[in-house]
C-alpha cells in the first residue's frame, strides 16, 4: 500500500498503461511538458516522449476526431478534456461518431478510446469549469461512463478503461485531485462497472458517485451520532449501472436517497429512482428521494455552496425518508 493523492493515482495508472502497451498514447491541451492544468500527466512527457504524450491544439472536436482515426489504426488513445464544460465542442464526434462506430461495423472495429473529463464543483471556479455533464453521455448507447471516488479506484479504473475495446468517458472529480488515500499497487481491480458498498448500514441506503461519495460518508458519520445507520453505495460506474448492490441494500433498509452534483431533471439520479421503483417497489417503505444540484445554470462561485449538495441536505433527505 502507498498513500497517493487522487490525481497522482491517475498519473500512476496512466504511467503503468503507457509502460505496458506501446499502443497507448495520451492526447490533450497542455498535457505534455506542463503536465496538464491539474498536473495529472506530470512527468509522463519527459519519460515517454512527444510521440506518446501529445500536446494538441485547443480544438476538442479535432482531438476526438484524431483519436477515432488512431483507434481505427490499432492505437489506444487517452484524450484529456481540460475542463468539463469544454467537452461540448466534441459532443458531435463523441455521440454521433465514436459511440456508433462499433455498431456500424458489427463489432469488427473496436474503439478503445478513453476520454478523461475533470468535472464537478467545490473549487470556486466559473461556469464551464465546474459542471457535471455525465447524464448526456450515459444517455448515449455505445459509451461507457465511469467515475472513481477514491485514489485506489482511480489507479485501477483508469487502467481498466484503457484496456476496454469500447469508448469510456472517465469522469474525474476535480475537487478530489489533491485528497490522499491508500492505493494497493499490487492488488487486483474490481470489475470496472461494479458498484461497491462503501459503508454498511441498516436504516437508509444512500447512493452517489464521484466527489459526492465523500459527502455521503461524512453524512453517515453525523447520522451515526444520532443513532441512524446509513448504508453508503459508491456507484463507480454510471453506464452501465450496477443495480444489484443497490437493490439488495434497498430490500434491507426499505429506503433510498440518491445524491449527485448534477441538476436533478432527467439525470442519473432520476434513472436510479425509476429503476429501484420498478425492481424493489414492495421493499420500499418511503418514496425514493433525490438530492441534487438545482435545475439552473451553474452559479457564480460565491453561491456554489448553496447549489451543491452537502451533508446537511443529505441528512434532511434522510429525515424525510425516515418520517414515512
Amino acid at each position: 500500500m502507498v498513500s497517493l493523492p487522487f490525481g497522482k493515482a491517475i498519473n500512476k495508472g496512466l504511467h503503468d498503461a503507457l509502460a505496458n502497451d506501446p499502443k497507448v498514447l495520451l492526447m490533450g491541451e497542455d498535457i505534455g511538458p506542463l503536465g496538464g492544468v491539474y498536473r495529472v500527466t506530470e512527468g509522463l512527457h519527459a519519460e515517454f516522449g512527444p510521440q506518446r504524450v501529445l500536446d494538441t491544439p485547443l480544438a476538442e472536436s479535432g482531438i476526438l476526431g484524431t483519436a477515432i482515426g488512431l483507434a481505427m489504426r490499432g492505437y489506444r488513445p487517452v484524450c484529456e478534456i481540460q475542463f468539463d464544460g469544454f467537452i461540448f465542442p466534441a459532443f458531435d464526434q463523441i455521440t454521433t461518431q465514436l459511440a456508433r462506430m462499433r455498431n456500424r461495423h458489427e463489432g469488427r472495429v473496436t474503439m478503445p478510446i478513453v476520454i478523461r473529463v475533470p468535472y464537478g464543483g467545490h473549487i470556486g471556479s466559473i461556469e464551464h469549469h465546474s459542471e457535471s455533464p455525465e447524464a448526456y453521455f450515459a444517455h448515449t448507447p455505445g459509451l461507457r461512463v465511469v467515475s472513481p471516488s477514491n485514489p485506489n479506484d482511480a489507479y485501477w479504473m483508469i487502467q481498466e478503461a484503457i484496456a476496454s475495446d469500447d469508448p469510456v468517458l472517465f469522469f474525474e472529480p476535480k475537487s478530489r485531485y489533491f485528497i490522499k488515500g491508500e492505493v494497493d499497487l499490487t492488488g487486483s481491480a474490481s470489475p470496472l462497472h461494479s458498484a461497491r458498498v462503501a459503508r454498511p448500514g441498516t436504516d437508509v441506503t444512500v447512493v452517489a458517485h464521484g466527489a459526492m461519495v465523500s459527502t455521503l460518508l461524512h453524512a453517515a458519520d453525523l447520522a451515526a451520532e444520532e443513532g441512524i445507520s446509513l448504508e453508503v453505495i459508491d456507484l463507480r460506474s454510471i453506464s452501465p449501472l450496477d443495480y444489484a448492490p443497490i437493490i439488495d441494500s434497498v430490500r434491507k433498509t426499505g429506503r433510498l436517497v440518491v445524491v449527485q452534483e448534477a441538476a436533478g431533471n432527467a439525470s442519473v439520479g432520476s434513472e436510479i429512482a425509476a429503476t429501484v421503483a420498478e425492481r424493489a417497489f414492495y421493499s420500499l417503505e418511503a418514496p425514493v428521494i433525490r438530492v441534487s444540484g438545482f435545475d439552473t445554470p451553474y452559479p457564480p462561485s460565491k453561491v456554489e455552496g448553496m447549489y451543491l449538495p452537502d451533508a446537511d441536505r443529505v441528512l434532511e433527505a434522510v429525515d424525510r425518508s425516515l418520517a414515512y
